[in-house]
């Protein structure tokens, strides 16, 4: 990991590329509420003319559920893996398989619900395969929030923390970022080009390593030491001007 803080820029998007982008944070706005957050127009045209530069070589990895991605961003159809890559859509036709409730979620679900009442402003968020523990609304709960999620592991084989911002998760050990964007870089088109990855947050790091491991770039957004990420854009306003720079 790298603790420079002066990560160059990274450069002009190549024809040849493979794009992968988180949602939140990255392309949009934090809201006190993650269904809050909703893209505009113009960034969904901005986009769609990313993909096409690409010849569909363009993805969204997140920690977002796949379906509500979907919904986000429709009409633009994407290849995207969602939950941390836990859901994965390999093309932009493809169709999600069901998937069933994860067998440890009720019951720390239930057990999160006590705590939230414990700390009002404190969001509990059922995934389905992932339980995220938001307190961006209640910042002085985070370390009890932090507490409880170390104490609740130990009870939950084959689960492991996400940590992010004012965030941490519950997901499934076998999957993370990563993983996802390997499993996209087998398939056409990503197969045989340079992937790029941005991201803003600590679940980005699996991310920036896999792609640099391919021969490819991670790009953070904002600072922040101790980073796989070679490359570095300030903010969200940045990434969308490199994107324009892109069609332009």
């Amino acid at each position: 990991m790298l603790d420079d803080l002066q990560r160059p820029p990274p450069p002009a998007l190549a024809d040849d590329d493979a794009l992968f982008l988180d949602v939140d944070g990255t392309l949009l706005a934090f809201a006190d509420h993650p269904e809050k957050v909703v893209p505009d127009p113009p960034l969904l045209t901005l986009l769609a003319s990313v993909q096409q530069r690409l010849g569909g070589a363009l993805a969204l990895l997140s920690g977002r559920p796949v379906g509500q991605l979907q919904t986000m961003f429709a009409p633009l159809q994407l290849p995207m893996a969602g939950l941390h890559g836990a859901q994965l859509l390999t093309a932009a036709d493809a169709a999600l398989a069901e998937t069933d409730t994860a067998s440890w979620l009720h019951a720390l679900h239930q057990r999160a619900m006590q705590l939230a009442h414990a700390h009002p402003g404190v969001l509990i968020e059922n995934k389905g395969q992932a339980l995220a523990l938001h307190w961006r609304n209640a910042p002085d709960a985070g370390a009890a929030v932090i507490a409880f999620a170390n104490a609740s592991l130990p009870q939950l084989p084959g689960v492991r923390l996400q940590p992010g911002n004012h965030v941490i998760e519950f997901v499934g050990s076998g999957h993370d970022k990563g993983r996802a964007l390997q499993q996209l870089m087998q398939q056409p088109p990503f197969q045989g080009r340079r992937p790029i990855f941005i991201g803003d947050d600590l679940t980005d790091e699996h991310g920036f390593h896999a792609a640099q491991l391919a021969g490819g770039l991670g790009v953070l957004v904002g600072q922040r030491g101790d980073s796989h990420a070679r490359s570095a854009l300030p903010d969200i306003n940045a990434v969308h001007a490199w994107l324009r720079a892109a069609t332009t």
